[in-house]
């Protein structure tokens, strides 16, 4: 009878596993390499940070977790990528602070990234920096209002592409005072900086991760950060809310999967993303980008991309910025 017994519950076991293959997903996962889809470029600041939380969860989870570079379309052709894989836990996306713009931005979008995927959780928030060339004789936010009204058409600032979070930084500046700074887009971060401080542009909104290295060089003077606290890689410099009230700005990045991964292999990569931010290591490599860790659940992380997406969408609407 007992042999009976056992042989009805292996059976019955084996059945709820087939019923409910999340269970037996969860329970090996990751049996095989993880992907992490980054929407831009090597060498980008999503390239990094997946890199960087990739050897983590490689190392926490027993399996590689490999980077696959999907640029285009800032970002969406990762974001699609992620959008029409399978929703097992084998696909990631590095998720960029352009998916809040992009719905807005691009007319036409195959996906609807809120309701096509699922949030995992937070990674980094980085401030966006106003920073001016050293020839520009200002040295507060007062000061380059002042300046830019009483000289219109003289300062120019630079950003990484029509859409990206130094571009909405700017324009929302240019909306809340009236300084009609005159927008230059470039492909991408590094070439936007080069000009920058080369001084062919004048001003930029750049992420603090762009900027700190020519920061430090005395190569561009930060004037305020854009975040609604100081940042401890610059604790001397204010924030612009300091001069414009509510204003804020800044770019996050976290991990998205697939809609209907199951909610137990979403929690688990949660938990061991949220224990590498905790980490010594991971901790002061984020801070030498100047950004802080962005910890907290799947549905504190989906609330933050909902908010922005709001916010964002608001400015370009008002601003009438279209993709290129």
């Amino acid at each position: 009878m007992d042999l009976c017994r056992r042989y009805f519950l292996q059976v019955a076991s084996g059945a709820a596993l087939l019923a409910f293959p999340g269970i037996a997903r969860c329970e090996n996962y990751p049996a095989r390499p993880v992907r992490i889809i980054v929407g831009f470029a090597a060498g980008s600041t999503s390239d990094i940070l997946a890199r960087l939380i990739g050897q983590w969860l490689s190392v926490r989870l027993g399996q590689q977790f490999v980077v696959e570079n999907r640029p285009g379309a800032g970002g969406n052709v990762g974001a699609e990528a992620l959008v029409n894989a399978s929703a097992d836990g084998y696909t990631l996306l590095l998720v960029p602070p352009a998916v809040a713009a992009n719905p807005t931005l691009y007319e036409h979008l195959n996906f609807n990234f809120i309701r096509d995927t699922t949030p995992v959780g937070g990674v980094v928030r980085v401030p966006n920096v106003v920073e001016v060339h050293p020839s520009v004789p200002v040295k507060t936010i007062p000061e380059l209002i002042a300046y830019a009204k009483s000289n219109p058409g003289k300062l120019s600032f630079a950003s990484a592409g029509i859409g990206t979070a130094s571009h909405l930084a700017g324009q929302l500046f240019n909306t809340m005072t009236g300084a009609n700074l005159q927008h230059v887009p470039y492909r991408g971060d590094g070439p936007a900086m080069a000009d920058l401080v080369a001084g062919q542009v004048q001003v930029g909104f750049a992420t603090m991760t762009a900027s700190i290295g020519f920061i430090r060089a005395d190569r561009l003077r930060p004037l305020a950060v854009c975040t609604i606290k100081r940042s401890e890689a610059l604790p001397d410099i204010p924030i612009v809310a300091d001069f414009v009230p509510g204003f804020e700005a800044s770019s996050w990045f976290g991990i998205a999967a697939p809609k209907g991964t199951p909610a137990d292999i979403v929690e688990r990569l949660n938990r061991e993303v949220n224990a590498g931010l905790a980490d010594p290591t991971i901790k002061a490599r984020l801070a030498d980008m100047g950004g802080t860790p962005l910890s907290g659940s799947p549905a504190e992380y989906g609330k933050l991309i909902a908010d922005e997406t709001e916010k964002w969408g608001k400015v370009i609407r008002a601003s009438g910025i279209k993709a290129e």
